[in-house]
């Protein structure tokens, strides 16, 4: 998955999507373009058992030497990983409403993918943790989350043959938050093409529908 997607829907709309009844993040505005290291809106469930949207930063503490952030959880039979995904307490969900993939071939090109030209809401499945260090322009303690990937479908894959990421349904988020490990892993796997779009090409960031369509080259 390529690091880069979108979120325009009004946080009312996110937090009745999601289930949520508690809402941290204050008047946020829509976010077109959501990069790694970023702060985001996620949903998790509180340790007071209440479901709840807040602010967290994109992207796992770097591995290995490694200095960008890890944004995307691709080997979940990995023991790092299934510690995370293992305990309910530390998935979440991810709100958006497109995310961006690059062809893998020269010139670069942008491609947005949506479940319709409306740009309506999905999730990505997710986890979370705490970790104290400097992110940003801060350091202390921090909640960071990482996105789920899985094989790109037929959709995707011409595009970025790679990997695209776990997507949602609606009726699928409380599996994902609540449910036993085996039953919520069940869930990474590619989202039906026949439900999604290529709703933009070709620019650095998703302004809805009024955003220009004809294709672009980024290098």
């Amino acid at each position: 998955m390529c690091n880069l997607y979108s979120m325009t829907k009004a946080r009312e709309a996110l937090t009745a999507y999601v289930g949520a009844m508690r809402d941290s993040t204050a008047n946020q505005p829509p976010l077109p373009a959501i990069f790694p290291d970023q702060m985001a809106p996620v949903a998790r469930t509180g340790k007071d058992g209440v479901r709840e949207v807040l602010n967290m930063r994109w992207g796992f503490p770097p591995a290995g030497g490694a200095k960008r952030p890890v944004t995307n959880v691709r080997n979940l039979a990995s023991g790092y990983w299934r510690s995370w995904l293992e305990d309910a307490r530390f998935r979440c969900v991810v709100p958006a409403t497109s995310f961006c993939e690059y062809t893998d071939a020269r010139p670069k090109i942008a491609h947005w993918f949506a479940l319709a030209q409306d740009r309506p809401l999905f999730c990505f499945a997710g986890i979370w943790r705490p970790w104290t260090g400097v992110r940003g322009k801060q350091d202390g303690p921090h909640r960071l989350f990482a996105i789920l990937t899985t094989e790109a479908n037929e959709l995707v894959r011409p595009i970025h043959a790679k990997a695209m990421p776990v997507m949602l349904a609606r009726d699928e988020i409380d599996l994902w938050l609540g449910g036993d490990a085996a039953a919520a892993l069940a869930l990474a796997r590619p989202f039906p093409a026949t439900r999604m779009q290529i709703v933009l090409k070709g620019a650095r960031e998703d302004g809805g529908e009024d955003a220009p369509t004809g294709g672009g080259s980024l290098l």
